[in-house]
């Protein structure tokens, strides 16, 4: 029986692990004859590719001692005696080769030192052992292996020699033609012994590393990731071309040609059993067998999900798009490839988590994951948001497989920040003995610890916190908003934040900055992303304008005056309600509905007429609320008016194609008559009201409540999971 082992240099990486090999070696040796192909001990071959490029003698000598005295260390450790002299004189010959060697040829000697110490080593533990020099057995031409040629010799080697039963031979160096030393480039140590299992037709050919086997995906990058038992040569093959780097791709076509199993093993597990990779033609139900990536071009990588069988392209390639987009990570293209082989470009610095997302897709089972959600603002929406995600957290788990962890909150002086949870009781106690909030302290902090993915949710009403947004976006951090002052920007701002997070990975989500918890943005955008384009908006979203304007009715009801007093005093005005009369808070609405209908609009494109005269503006509040209460009698006769002929008033915000304005569309905020046939009629209280009319669409009438701190908090919560 003939067997090629090979090991690599996390194997070899010192005397102990050297041994560990031999007991490896010595297991096989009972079952048949050995060829122990082998790489340099770890770390030597990037240790002379450095002294070859040093420009610095003296550099360069002191990186070689340092070599020498490792591989010395090596020899001590497992040789005594004469045994132990007589090898330290070979090791110092060897380096004596190197430092008269041409500065290209260095990196050929880490095998040379490895395999010459390790047979030395078998044969003083009387195993008949030959070592064999790959530079005169593995010839190229023009960068490619002559395989008749290196057969020829290798077997030639082997089989005139039948009393040996170890052959040590180094792995990664040949020579060319004109037996000038090369090398099978990095991983080339895997293509050596395949070569020479491929020559002596071998019955076995093991490939020792530092993993359990070919993983579905790099263990370091996904924690989760499990060793595959089988797999054919094309799948093997195809990982390997992807980035998986536990086998040389070039390693599986001698194999494959000769119908040599390769079975990749673990040297610091020995007993399990690894992966085969094999001839599965006979397979024909589906499975999967890994996901890898390999950087393309700066700043682009390539994913790779690989399988076998795979009855459905589309429906595979579907599940990588909702895996991408699930994780907040944009696919920069389309799912490419063939057969079962499935390719998706995305960004370098978000590979990493669309490995993983992908990967649990795939592979893993839907174990309740948890998301880290950092809260900032501990106001009304801040409170109920935080109550409701410990109410539903059975439920949510149940049902989708998610767990919200509060790991961060703050208010407007303290702020609270602990990895492991923060409870909802313990709340109002660690923001009293939390941190300083000064400053950006939160959200330094915040950026300093917030895994990716994690969601920062801005439940404040602060102009400037969407300034950082930027900062969490390139951290990998996800937003929720309900602060629509963070949206009504200028428009260059907001395309910047939207751009941001594209680019990073992360997603940026704000639903219930425009109608609470209903779905008024989802629907504008999903028309316009389909090319439906808008043709009106036309809306009733001011909860203050409809709390006042559908409470009062003249002499049936309390004082126009003493309504809006009631409403301040609620909290569903601004400190100064003028602000809200005067259309500023729907001015922030509509700028955020025509975003998201693709109309870039700004302040300036919107007329508005206030509810009132400037002269109630013009003037201190003491004064505003006399005026309210003076002009009590022109308000109620205009009520009067108004059921006279059937209509009532509507604060109305627009927004019309109309080719003749800058962006094509005229923008508006004012009051408006509605008779009974208009969607606007019946509302009462904070009721909003959305009218979206589209290019190919029946009209869209959205309705329900705008005003609410548990509607808020549903809304953030299903941005959250989304």
């Amino acid at each position: 029986m003939m067997q090629v082992l090979k090991f690599g240099g996390s194997s070899v990486a010192d005397a102990t692990r050297i041994s560990g090999v031999l007991d490896i070696v010595a297991d096989a040796l009972q079952k048949g004859h050995v060829v122990l192909v082998c790489s340099a001990v770890k770390g030597a071959t990037d240790a002379l590719i450095e002294m070859a490029e040093c420009e610095d003698d003296a550099r360069r000598e002191v990186l070689m001692n340092s070599l020498c005295e490792r591989h010395r260390a090596i020899v001590h450790r497992l040789f005594t005696g004469e045994e132990r002299v007589g090898m330290l004189a070979e090791v110092d010959e060897i380096f004596g080769q190197l430092r008269c060697a041409a500065k290209e040829n260095y990196v050929c000697f880490g095998e040379i030192l490895s395999t010459r110490i390790i047979a030395a080593k078998c044969r003083c533990d009387s195993v008949s052992t030959r070592w064999c020099d790959s530079r005169k057995l593995i010839r190229c031409m023009n960068g490619k292996v002559v395989e008749a040629l290196s057969y020829a010799a290798i077997k030639s080697e082997i089989t005139t020699h039948p009393d040996i039963e170890l052959f040590v031979a180094p792995g990664f160096i040949a020579s060319d033609m004109d037996g000038n030393m090369t090398t099978l480039g990095r991983g080339g140590s895997d293509y050596s012994a395949a070569l020479y299992a491929a020559a002596l037709s071998a019955d076995r050919l093991e490939i020792w590393t530092d993993v359990p086997g070919i993983m579905t995906a790099n263990p370091k990058v996904v924690p989760a990731a499990q060793t595959v038992d089988r797999m054919s040569y094309e799948a093997a093959l195809s990982l390997a071309s992807g980035g998986a780097k536990v086998l040389y791709a070039p390693t599986v076509f001698p194999a494959m040609t000769a119908g040599i199993a390769i079975n990749i093993r673990n040297t610091f597990d020995p007993r399990h059993p690894g992966t085969f990779v094999c001839d599965n033609a006979l397979s024909v139900k589906e499975h999967w067998c890994g996901v890898t990536s390999l950087d393309v071009q700066d700043g682009v990588s390539v994913l790779s999900l690989v399988g076998e069988s795979v009855s459905s392209r589309r429906s595979a390639s579907g599940r990588i798009m909702s895996a991408l987009e699930e994780a907040g990570i944009k696919a920069l293209g389309e799912v490419y490839g063939e057969g079962s082989v499935f390719n998706v470009k995305v960004r370098s610095m978000v590979v990493r988590e669309a490995v993983c997302a992908v990967h649990r897709e795939f592979f893993e089972s839907r174990a309740v994951s948890s998301i880290n959600v950092f809260i900032a603002g501990y106001g009304a929406v801040g409170r109920e948001l935080v109550d409701m995600i410990e109410r539903s957290s059975e439920r949510v788990a149940e049902r989708l497989g998610k767990n919200i962890r509060i790991v961060g909150v703050s208010n407007s002086r303290k702020f609270a920040i602990d990895m492991r949870g923060i409870s909802a009781p313990s709340i109002a106690r660690r923001l009293l003995e939390g941190e300083d909030a000064a400053g950006d302290a939160y959200i330094v902090a915040v950026c300093a610890v917030a895994p990716r993915r994690s969601v920062f949710v801005d439940c404040t009403d602060d102009e400037r916190l969407y300034r950082k947004y930027d900062e969490f976006f390139r951290s990998g951090i996800n937003v929720v908003t309900s602060n629509r002052r963070s949206l009504a920007v200028p428009f260059v701002q907001y395309a910047a934040l939207k751009s941001s997070a594209r680019e990073n990975g992360a997603f940026f989500r704000y639903d219930t900055t425009v109608g609470n918890s209903m779905p008024v943005l989802e629907s504008i955008a999903g028309g316009a992303n389909c090319s439906d384009s808008i043709e009106s908006i036309e809306a009733v979203i001011s909860c203050t304008m409809n709390y006042i304007i559908t409470g009062y009715d003249g002499r049936r009801s309390d004082s126009l005056a003493a309504i809006l007093r009631k409403a301040q005093n609620e909290g569903l005005t601004e400190k100064d309600p003028r602000v809200d009369l005067g259309g500023k808070d729907v001015l922030r609405k509509l700028l955020i509905l025509a975003r998201e209908a693709s109309v870039p609009l700004e302040e300036s494109d919107v007329h508005i007429e206030p509810m009132l005269g400037r002269e109630f503006f013009d003037c201190d509040i003491d004064t505003f609320y006399r005026l309210l209460a003076e002009y009590e009698p022109v308000f109620e006769r205009r009520e009067d008016d108004l059921d006279a002929i059937g209509k009532r008033q509507r604060f109305v915000a627009s927004l019309h194609r109309d080719p003749s304005a800058r962006l094509g569309y005229r923008a508006e905020i004012k009051m408006r008559l509605v008779d009974i046939d208009s969607p606007f009629y019946h509302i009462s209280g904070t009721e909003n009201v959305i009218v979206i009319a589209s290019e190919y669409s029946s009209p869209l009438v959205i309705k329900g409540a705008g005003e609410g701190t548990r509607l808020a908090a549903t809304g953030i919560i299903r941005d959250i999971l989304l």
